[in-house]
């Protein structure tokens, strides 16, 4: 997600909902992918190859849906190429839809990506809000949004979203006196980000040995912003990080977490952030319904089950994909009417089933797949309904296009500078260097 691109302090911004981690595999978790062809076996035998473009896990072959679709489309083959971490994916898409050379059927682009898409690269991409069959009705209005500029183009169909929520360890929660069920643990902290830091006080006063009350500081900040209607850029395309006093009060809150040592001195997804899941180094992280998928990832096998899914103190969003198709691309037709179908509410629902990603159909929220969905991390308990409601609540943010590099900085170059001993000052003041020094470039 690490874009290394040019900035304008003054860019086209969309309404959407996100919230961006430094660095990270928002709505997908690390695939292990080598960037090669990941084909169906055998030639194409005469068949349409729509090749598809990816980043990480996002687990439609895992789900069954390239072979459900090939099965009802005899004479079409799906090929996807994927690449690891949408750091090194972005810039090359980029590149390609610059040149208009190079782009494959179907590319997906990420939510920390869209709105710099949207605003440039528009006349590379079909208008799929005119693709046989596609409703608008059929997505949360913020989600279409994302990908809609401003003469009404909607330029990507939406995948899945990351309703926030707070997953926490029952079994450290009650060696330190906290209650366990979901319902209770939520009303501690309700309403209020400030009550999530006091319960990490309460938590350290009993903790178990070792552990931290949560993962990190950035995924602190993260969530705490992915909650505010504005944050880094205003209605009109200017940058306001540094003048929005949620942004600020975000800042401080994490920092004060850092000082009271509540959160570890780690950045989320680094090898060593890994190993704390595994050693049970933490009890609490904040948690769109794919990080379900990082923890069973790195969690050893008898974490299965002591894992809880509780409402966060607000709404907020973190992750979320869309998938475009080039004007370019050798099969154009098939490809719309390809992701119009992979889109479709019902095959949300079965990607959740499979893969925890959250569905931005509305609709889906109803069947089967999501309000019985239990996690093996969870045990029997039934998250769906509970992310649910967090992407109804989610607010309607400005986004802009180099909100990862913001939030980067704020998380890399500076709260967690304050978890090493320097003051909230200087890590506000060494976030701001950094940001700056970068979206100059």
């Amino acid at each position: 997600m690490r874009a290394r691109i040019r900035t304008a302090h003054k860019a086209m911004v969309v309404a959407a909902v996100a919230s961006l981690g430094a660095g990270l595999l928002a709505g997908c978790a690390d695939d292990g992918g080598n960037g090669g062809s990941d084909s169906s076996d055998g030639d194409s035998g005469g068949k349409t190859t729509i090749s598809v473009g990816l980043f990480g896990t996002m687990g439609f072959k895992e789900a069954g849906l390239y072979a459900e679709y090939e099965k009802l489309n005899p004479k079409i083959k799906i090929e996807q190429n994927v690449v690891e971490r949408n750091e090194n994916y972005y810039p090359a898409l980029l590149n390609h839809l610059t040149t208009n050379s190079g782009l494959l059927d179907v590319q997906a682009v990420e939510v920390a990506n869209i709105a710099e898409v949207t605003a440039t690269q528009a006349d590379k991409l079909e208008d799929m809000s005119k693709a046989p069959g596609v409703d608008k009705s059929k997505w949360l209005p913020w989600k279409w949004q994302q990908a809609t500029t401003k003469d009404g183009k909607t330029i990507g169909l939406g995948t899945d979203v990351g309703p926030m929520a707070i997953c926490y360890r029952t079994d450290l929660f009650k060696q330190a006196g906290l209650p366990t069920d979901p319902a209770e643990v939520g009303k501690l902290w309700a309403g209020d980000w400030a009550k999530l830091v006091d319960v990490g006080e309460r938590y350290k006063s009993k903790a178990p040995k070792g552990t931290f009350f949560m993962d990190s500081p950035g995924g602190l900040i993260n969530a705490i912003l992915g909650s505010e209607k504005e944050k880094f850029y205003d209605s009109s395309g200017e940058v306001i990080y540094k003048t929005n006093p949620a942004v600020k009060a975000a800042f401080d809150l994490t920092a004060e977490a850092a000082e009271k040592g509540l959160v570890q001195s780690q950045t989320q997804f680094q090898p060593s952030w890994n190993s704390t899941i595994a050693n049970n180094k933490f009890a609490a992280i904040a948690c769109p319904p794919w990080m379900l998928g990082t923890i069973k990832g790195n969690a050893k096998p008898d974490a299965a089950g002591k894992w809880a899914v509780a409402v966060a103190p607000k709404g907020g969003n973190w992750g979320g994909t869309f998938l475009t198709v080039p004007k370019s691309g050798k099969n154009v037709k098939e490809a719309q009417k390809f992701v119009t179908w992979l889109t479709a509410p019902e095959q949300q629902a079965k990607l959740f089933k499979v893969q925890a990603s959250f569905p931005s159909a509305p609709s889906a929220y109803t069947m089967p797949e999501v309000t019985g969905a239990t996690n093996e991390m969870t045990g029997g308990q039934k998250i769906g309904p509970i992310f649910a409601e967090a992407a109804k609540a989610a607010p309607v943010q400005v986004i802009g296009p180099k909100d990862q590099i913001i939030m980067q900085g704020l998380s890399d170059n500076g709260v967690i500078l304050v978890t090493k001993g320097k003051s909230a000052k200087d890590a506000w003041e060494s976030a701001i260097k950094t940001i700056d020094n970068k979206l100059d470039q």
